[in-house]
């Protein structure tokens, strides 16, 4: 996949020390969560990311030739039992997730993945847990088979209020229907 990695970015990965870090960025439905593997707090894309520091771990970034769906793993280890609290409680699976890779000297950042959340695993010791979340690739959206129907049933489902689409209610009497096109019928 090409990307457009800025400037500033580039010639910071130039110099002859580099601290590169990356971000994630869950958007839960209540709130979004966001860490990054720096200490503190940090403004990317005018968002806040908090630090996680070497308590946030992210395995399995791949780049593929080929359309095919890679998922990626965030680790997260040392985690209070408040945010177990918010894993447990939120529904996660098939909300967005992004993982983005910038250095710590330049404002921005580039955007390495992009995916859905879709099983998490959870260690809990007591005082503090491992949460593991294996993140898939949009591109598995591919291989997943579309649930509509063409029907107007379907159609109606879909509605809601005032909107009227009754196109699906006449695809029944077309299926026996002759259709004669470019002759003449006796």
């Amino acid at each position: 996949m090409s990307r457009t990695v800025a400037a500033a970015i580039l010639t910071a990965l130039a110099q002859t020390n580099v601290s590169p870090f990356y971000a994630v960025e869950f958007l839960f439905d209540t709130s979004p969560v966001r860490f990054w593997t720096g200490l503190g707090d940090r403004t990317i894309e005018g968002n806040t990311y908090t630090g996680a520091g070497g308590l946030l771990g992210i395995s399995g970034l791949q780049e593929a030739v080929d359309l095919s769906a890679k998922n990626a793993t965030i680790t997260m280890s040392g985690v209070p039992t408040e945010l177990v609290s918010l894993a447990l409680s939120e529904p996660y699976q098939n909300r967005p997730c992004r993982i983005l890779f910038g250095v710590t000297d330049v404002d921005n950042a580039v955007e390495v993945f992009s995916g859905f959340m879709d099983v998490m695993n959870i260690d809990d010791s007591g005082e503090s847990s491992i949460i593991s979340l294996t993140v898939e690739n949009k591109l598995v959206q591919l291989e997943r088979a579309k649930e509509r129907r063409y029907t107007h049933e379907s159609q109606q489902a879909l509605l809601t209020g005032a909107q009227e689409d009754i196109f699906f209610s006449y695809v029944s009497d077309l299926q026996d229907k002759e259709i004669t096109w470019g002759r003449t019928t006796y």
